[in-house]
């Protein structure tokens, strides 16, 4: 019987190993980000032959990953919808590649239906793309920069973790700045940065911190994601301060990201602003992610 149990930092080993035999570029796969929102989401795992499964919560419905690693996937699989008929309920798997598509379609033919939303798909990016912001396209980008730089007045450096505190001010400063237009998904988005600043090390997470007349302006939050993409996970700024955005999002990923061949920045959720931020910067490429259905 298939046993689930909430995550917690002493699964970070295993589930590591896992998630790196499978080497996948979307951001949910990776052990930090299911920490990070497991309070939220209601995450739990499971060992089932040899593979990793993530359980999430969805409003009144279980939503689990494709079984994870290099085990016998189609033994697990084969348990989860077992499982999931013994309850009386349809199996729902989410945050498919389209490798799982093709994979479930070879050992599960007509068994399933297929959905999909773009608010989910990552952004993933050019890590030379990033570190130059060369075209004409990025051209706003380097002016923003220009003018950050303009009185040489700045300084960028390392987040250690005893420099949550003064992170902390910062968030403090934001959401005291958005006051007016504050919800629940910023609420949530304040949660998720204090919980990675409270938990940096224990994560094994890299962090950078810009600062403009001594004064911090903006951290970044990431770490490595498969084999040849680097996930960022946090970035937080003071939009009050011209060109802090594009910088500490250049800085980071000349000091933590030279080492991958692309830089995964996350998912817009739908927020239209977010949306043209992103789109502002030309990914190379979206990972389009799915979700499929067994019914009973």
């Amino acid at each position: 019987m298939l046993d689930f149990y909430s995550l917690s930092l002493n699964d970070r080993e295993w589930v590591t190993h896992r998630l790196l035999e499978d080497d996948r570029q979307a951001c949910e796969y990776s052990f930090a980000n299911n920490f990070l929102w497991s309070d939220i989401y209601g995450v739990k795992v499971a060992k089932e032959q040899g593979c990793l499964i993530f359980r999430f919560q969805d409003e009144n419905t279980h939503c689990y990953t494709i079984p994870i690693g290099a085990g016998d996937r189609k033994g697990a699989l084969d348990a989860l919808l077992a499982l999931e008929r013994a309850n009386q309920k349809e199996l729902v798997l989410g945050t498919l590649l389209q490798r799982d598509l093709e994979w479930l379609e070879q050992h599960y033919p007509g068994q399933y239906t297929i959905e999909t939303n773009r608010d989910d798909y990552d952004y993933v990016y050019s890590t030379e793309k990033l570190s130059t912001l060369s075209g004409r396209k990025l051209h706003g980008k380097r002016n923003h920069i220009a003018r950050f730089k303009d009185d040489n007045n700045w300084q960028y450096r390392d987040m250690m973790p005893e420099d949550a505190g003064e992170c902390m001010r910062l968030l403090d400063i934001w959401k005291e700045a958005e006051a007016e237009n504050w919800n629940d998904e910023m609420e949530n988005e304040l949660h998720i940065n204090r919980r990675a600043l409270r938990n940096l090390a224990d994560l094994v997470l890299d962090g950078g911190m810009l600062y403009k007349g001594g004064r911090l302006v903006a951290f970044s939050i990431g770490e490595p994601l498969n084999s040849n993409t680097y996930v960022v996970h946090i970035e937080k700024a003071l939009a009050s301060v011209q060109g802090a955005y594009p910088m500490i999002n250049q800085q980071f990923v000349l000091h933590n990201c030279q080492d991958y061949e692309f830089v995964n920045r996350e998912e817009d959720t739908g927020d239209e602003g977010l949306r043209k931020a992103k789109l502002s910067y030309q990914p190379a490429l979206l990972v389009e992610k799915y979700q499929a259905r067994f019914p009973l």
